[in-house]
């Protein structure tokens, strides 16, 4: 046992005991608020109409069953490499774990590159010359600059995280209270029967409000280097979720109470800074969009943060190729480097409404293989409840499957995309790990 942690520290560069638990807190909620309500609003509005405040909370109770499993999990093994070391207890270290993890991994890059897109999007509304390249541009330049404050030390991240979490959530409280106040409680946008909302478009939509609640998976991936992880993920967990929920309800009904449907849609890449218009002018816009940039700029940090570790928990189970390309350091800042590129790439050539796209699927399959990993092989040794297991499942497979049926309908080139990065990571999983299987 010491050996291995010996070799852990030396490898990946771990510390134990470096993040507190309001630090956790934090890596947390920097990245749902980061990528959840500025960036989703509009497409979850699109999908629902009226009923978009109540697919946000719907959304956050299939996280809570979620986060379940991921509790227990943390409880009975903390690991800094989370995800990737519960899959390698369901399913053993083999295909079908390496597979499943690096579906989380890649939403988790997904995740980034959303984020970041939407930190373009909100910052090219202050600045009065239009071009196709800015977006794409500033995106890229906001995951070069999360490279740089990833490669300081994890003291440096939680107190930047923390600081900026602070901030982004007090400011949008306030913007969302002031919003209500000067509607008067208005909810033109809110409906108890919406005109033209399917059940099937309700559906997908409360499927995509769970990519704005699942950064809570990021504690368990820094859960090896969190004080007390047995008692303190748990708590971490929660308390995001809590935090989350309440700010997104706040923010939804300000949205809801300054602009219509419409309006909301129209605006869907930055429902948030248009919503401020109506209540604060100008001013509203440039305190939004200053929001925006804080809550985009340490979700994206904290996410990299925790992804580039799950990456090298996979490297250290030999789960997956590495390669040092020349680079000095350890594996944990060789994977960050690939994680960066990676999430480059995608907030380049990708538009805000398919990223978030793939990001929900691929995390939607993963955290099913979770659950089922807890139910035939774990449930018994980290004394879990089968009818919260089930119950998870099944809100994951209904939302899932009203998803791919709208995406089908809609914009079957994001099923195409899906697919093939499945098919990829699956022929390549197993062509890689098949050399040592036959060993």
């Amino acid at each position: 046992m010491a050996e291995h942690s010996h070799e852990h520290s030396h490898d990946t560069n771990y510390k134990e005991n470096s993040l507190s638990l309001w630090g956790a807190v934090s890596l947390g909620t920097g990245v749902m608020i980061g990528a959840g309500i500025l960036a989703l609003t509009g497409q979850v509005a699109e999908l629902a109409r009226e009923w978009f405040v109540f697919a946000f909370m719907v959304g956050g109770v299939i996280a809570g069953f979620s986060a379940y499993s991921y509790i227990k999990l943390a409880q009975a093994y903390p690991s800094a490499g989370g995800i990737a070391m519960f899959l390698s207890k369901a399913y053993g270290k083999g295909s079908i774990t390496a597979i499943f993890a690096l579906l989380m991994y890649f939403s988790m890059v997904i995740n980034e590159s959303l984020v970041a897109r939407t930190f373009a999007t909100y910052t090219v509304q202050i600045v009065d010359f239009e071009a196709d390249w800015l977006i794409p541009a500033l995106a890229v330049a906001l995951l070069a600059f999360a490279f740089f404050i990833n490669i300081l030390s994890n003291k440096f991240i939680q107190t930047f995280s923390f600081f900026m979490a602070f901030i982004k959530a007090a400011g949008l409280i306030a913007l969302a209270a002031g919003g209500l106040w000067v509607a008067g409680l208005n909810f033109e946008s809110i409906s108890a029967v919406p005109q033209d909302a399917s059940s099937g478009g309700l559906l997908a939509a409360i499927a995509l409000s769970v990519l704005a609640y699942k950064g809570f998976t990021t504690i368990t991936n820094s859960g090896g280097e969190i004080k007390d992880p047995e008692k303190n993920v748990g708590r971490a967990i929660i308390i995001s979720l809590v935090i989350c929920a309440a700010i997104y309800l706040l923010v939804t009904l300000a949205v809801g109470a300054n602009l219509s449907i419409d309006q909301i849609v129209e605006a869907k890449d930055y429902a948030l800074a248009e919503a401020a218009r109506p209540a604060y002018g100008n001013v509203g816009l440039w305190i939004t969009v200053g929001f925006a940039i804080v809550a985009t700029v340490s979700g994206v940090i904290a996410s990299a943060f925790a992804v580039s570790r799950m990456l090298a928990m996979l490297t250290d189970m030999k789960l997956v190729p590495h390669s040092h390309f020349g680079m000095p350091g350890s594996i944990q800042k060789h994977t960050l480097v690939y994680t960066i590129v990676m999430a480059m790439f995608l907030a380049a050539f990708f538009d805000l409404s398919r990223i978030a796209s793939l990001g929900i699927i691929f995390y939607l399959i993963m955290d099913i293989g979770i659950h089922w990993g807890i139910l035939r092989h774990l449930r018994s040794e980290i004394n879990a409840k089968a009818s919260v297991l089930v119950t998870a499942i099944i809100l994951d497979v209904v939302v899932l499957a009203a998803f791919l049926w709208n995406k089908w309908n809609n914009d079957p080139l994001v099923i195409w995309a899906s697919l093939i990065g499945i098919i990829i990571i699956i022929v390549g999983e197993v062509l890689f790990l098949r050399p040592r299987q036959e060993k």
